[in-house]
């Protein structure tokens, strides 16, 4: 009888704006298969979606377009989608950054409704640096992380409009989320960068490899 177990396939979407090569190797020791696409088509065939991401709201969704509909819908079958750093506020509705830099109103994927705020003034930004996670809910990517280390960079901070789409939060003068998910569970996201958090970032990527193989 075969004992061989089944690896997680997972792809990261190549909109341009990825740290993918790291979070790749990141994947890769968690025990999943990891490929990088820049085809919606390989959504279908994934165990889960990871959607990374650094640099302004605005270009990140206007780079995103041709995936916005393959996501919405891989979300709404159920499919894990994971989104790191950027790609978790692309998750929810809108940023200020965007009206921050005269661009307007630009619409995010809406699957975890709420919006992403700057830091109030006097707060040094970017939040760069090691902070604790403090696990408010159970979900199955905090799995064993309360009172653990990651590592942010970044100005803006989920505001999602239900309290209990935070799942984990961090204190940087003001307390803010630094994992969130849809009500499903299904749909999450990290403000920090798993990839660059050593073991607990690590733990956290295997804790999205286990839940794929769900």
């Amino acid at each position: 009888m075969s004992t061989t177990q089944r690896t997680a396939e997972v792809v990261l979407v190549d909109y341009g704006l990825g740290n993918l090569r790291s979070v790749t190797k990141g994947l890769e020791r968690a025990g999943a298969e990891a490929t990088i696409t820049d085809d919606p088509a390989d959504f279908d065939a994934a165990d889960g979606i990871v959607l990374p991401g650094v640099g302004a709201f605005s270009e990140g969704m206007d780079n995103a377009g041709p995936f916005r509909e393959a996501l919405v819908d891989a979300a709404a079958e159920g499919k894990p989608l994971f989104g790191i750093c950027l790609g978790m506020q692309m998750l929810l509705t809108s940023s200020e950054e965007a009206e921050r830099v005269g661009q307007g109103d630009v619409e995010g994927l809406d699957l975890v409704p709420g919006t992403n705020v700057r830091f109030a003034e006097g707060q040094k930004v970017p939040h760069m640096g090691w902070n604790e996670l403090n696990v408010q809910r159970e979900h199955p990517l905090a799995e064993g992380i309360d009172g653990e280390y990651a590592y942010f960079v970044h100005s803006y901070y989920a505001d999602p409009d239900d309290d209990e789409a935070v799942v984990a939060s961090t204190d940087y003068g003001v307390e803010f989320p630094a994992i969130v998910a849809n009500e499903a569970g299904n749909v999450f996201g990290t403000q920090f960068h798993p990839e660059k958090s050593g073991e607990t970032g690590l733990r956290i990527l295997r804790n999205f490899v286990d839940y794929c193989l769900e």
